[in-house]
């Protein structure tokens, strides 16, 4: 029993995920094994270059946009992954200098992320559109809710699976009351402070009602832009039900104005090539921007974006992972510690 334990127990070691290379420590049964690995993910390995991933008479730009969105590198000893933000700007940067590409579909596969990140990326979408006028098809995938929502909703057309989770169209701050916790381990904070508002959002206590107030009305603000960006781009989205965080299944965001389209990701590039290249009916080619390191092999390829993992060396409290971004966000996230996992 004990050797059973010990075979399926993997201690995987990374060192300096940013760099070429890297290397992985497995033991298994007692044995150390190493190796050298090339990280799925790396800046250091160049600009983004266009990769075939389906050959065709035209060319259709597949920006993708994979797990959380947070303007910060997933980067370090136990995460892998790129300043989602950047790697978007970057991509759109080298689809604007590809003379060849008729049009993009935009792939989103997210549960959303922080409203500032996201409505960054939004505008690089928005400018993108203005400098180059080539059309945009977003295409939802197994999720796009929150922010990931609000970013597709700046394309031309949406395209939803039948199956795609979206809506979620709310703001939250994620705070938590731990003073109870930090008791138990006899844990007293002793702040010193200048300024009534000065530890606002702390977990060391509980929030006093100015305090909920003054959030709050943070919240509001930001949750009031994303529905004036979402109904100037989607005029057709009146129903108040759409903007009040519920998630919807494609056909539903279909009848509340959200969605053009119920399809998969090859009629997306369809309806893209359609628009791009009009009265072709071939089946359309399609190139994806990757790093050297990063390969693409099909339309459904994912780059590698896993944010820091902390299970396996500090205890795991629900909620601790989220208290730890303060940010306000925009995305569906029914479990707590889901950051870990990238949003999937």
């Amino acid at each position: 029993m004990r050797n059973l334990f010990l075979a399926i127990l993997t201690i995987p070691l990374l060192v300096g995920c940013g760099s070429d290379r890297f290397v992985v420590k497995t033991r298994v049964a007692g044995q150390v094994e190493t190796r050298l690995d090339t990280p799925p993910v790396s800046p250091s390995a160049g600009p983004v270059k266009p990769v075939v991933v389906q050959p065709g008479a035209s060319r259709i730009a597949i920006v993708d946009v994979d797990g959380l969105i947070l303007n910060t590198p997933f980067v370090g000893p136990l995460s892998c992954g790129e300043n989602p933000v950047a790697l978007f700007r970057e991509k759109l940067e080298a689809v604007a200098c590809d003379t060849c590409v008729k049009a993009v579909v935009l792939r989103i596969n997210s549960p959303g992320g922080g409203v500032a990140a996201c409505i960054s990326m939004r505008h690089d979408l928005e400018r993108f559109k203005e400098r180059t006028h080539l059309p945009v098809v977003a295409c939802l995938m197994d999720t796009a809710a929150g922010g990931a929502y609000y970013l597709a909703a700046g394309a031309d057309q949406i395209v939803a699976g039948p199956a795609t989770v979206t809506g979620g169209l709310g703001v939250i701050l994620n705070l938590f009351n731990l003073r109870d916790l930090m008791a138990q381990f006899n844990v007293i904070p002793q702040a010193i402070k200048s300024g009534e508002f000065s530890d606002i959002g702390t977990s060391a206590r509980a929030l006093t009602e100015g305090e909920k107030a003054i959030l709050q009305a943070m919240a509001d603000e930001f949750h009031n832009q994303i529905i004036a960006d979402v109904k100037r781009s989607r005029p057709a989205a009146t129903d108040a039900t759409a903007f009040d965080g519920r998630i919807f299944t494609g056909s539903q965001a279909k009848a509340r104005g959200l969605v053009d389209h119920i399809g998969d990701l090859d009629e997306a590039l369809q309806l893209a090539a359609g628009i791009g290249c009009p009265g072709t009916n071939v089946r359309p080619g399609a190139v994806m921007y990757r790093r050297t390191n990063d390969p693409a092999r099909s339309i459904y390829a994912v780059t590698a974006n896993v944010p820091l993992q902390g299970s396996g060396l500090f205890p795991s409290l629900p909620g601790l992972d989220r208290a730890k971004m303060p940010t306000f966000l925009s995305l569906w996230q029914p479990e707590l510690s889901i950051e870990k996992l990238g949003g999937k």
